[in-house]
């Protein structure tokens, strides 16, 4: 009885491992349970530009960017203290209109162009009561040249084109591959920004 129970077991893992391997799932590669998003995300692989965790701006606990697979991500890079820091505003807006369509932005704060001088706690803060932010913002990083993160370092070898400065922007598409650049001066109402997003939103 005891050698039917341990054949049966055998033959059911051998069976499981065999499915996974048909699907093209592997168990080591598999997304932390704890990372993994809701809905129809769940079932869209991981790409290479979202493997990858980042600290998160209020608490420093680091969070993995699979969790956005699935969706249109718009990557931008911040400052508190710009000519261009009222594009949070219409960043906020995007987000608020479209998170229910699949639209996420993140926020990567940096003080590359000298005008992030806070810490992560005050920049999360100065976010909140300032703009209302409620986009995942992540830790303050260096986001150009030869120490910007690696979610940056991925975009412009995409693009071709790194941040010059404060604000510019990353459109990824729900493939996780395509991307498309605007710069700082590209405002986040205005109609080929919004045309972008919506166009990759209706992509399925």
């Amino acid at each position: 009885m005891r050698t039917t129970t341990v054949l049966k077991s055998s033959l059911a893992s051998a069976c499981l491992l065999a499915l996974l391997a048909l699907s093209g799932q592997s168990l080591l590669a598999a997304t932390p349970s704890e990372a993994r998003p809701t809905g129809a995300a769940t079932e869209t692989a991981c790409s290479g530009l979202l493997q990858q965790s980042f600290l998160r701006l209020q608490d420093e606990k680091p969070q993995s960017l699979c969790q956005y697979s699935g969706k249109v991500v718009v990557v931008v890079n911040t400052a508190s203290f710009c000519g261009f820091t009222s594009q949070y505003e219409g960043l906020e807006a995007l987000y608020a209109k479209y998170r229910d369509q699949g639209l996420v932005v993140l926020g990567f704060p940096s003080n590359d162009f000298a005008q992030e001088t806070g810490s992560n706690k005050e920049i999360a803060d100065f976010c909140e009561n300032t703009f209302g932010v409620k986009f995942p913002m992540f830790a303050k990083s260096s986001v150009s040249g030869k120490d910007a993160n690696p979610l940056f370092k991925q975009l412009a070898a995409k693009t071709g084109k790194a941040p010059r400065w404060n604000f510019y922007k990353y459109v990824i598409g729900r493939d996780g591959q395509s991307v498309t650049s605007f710069n700082s001066m590209a405002d986040p109402k205005s109609r080929a920004f919004v045309r972008e997003i919506e166009k990759q939103l209706a992509a399925k």
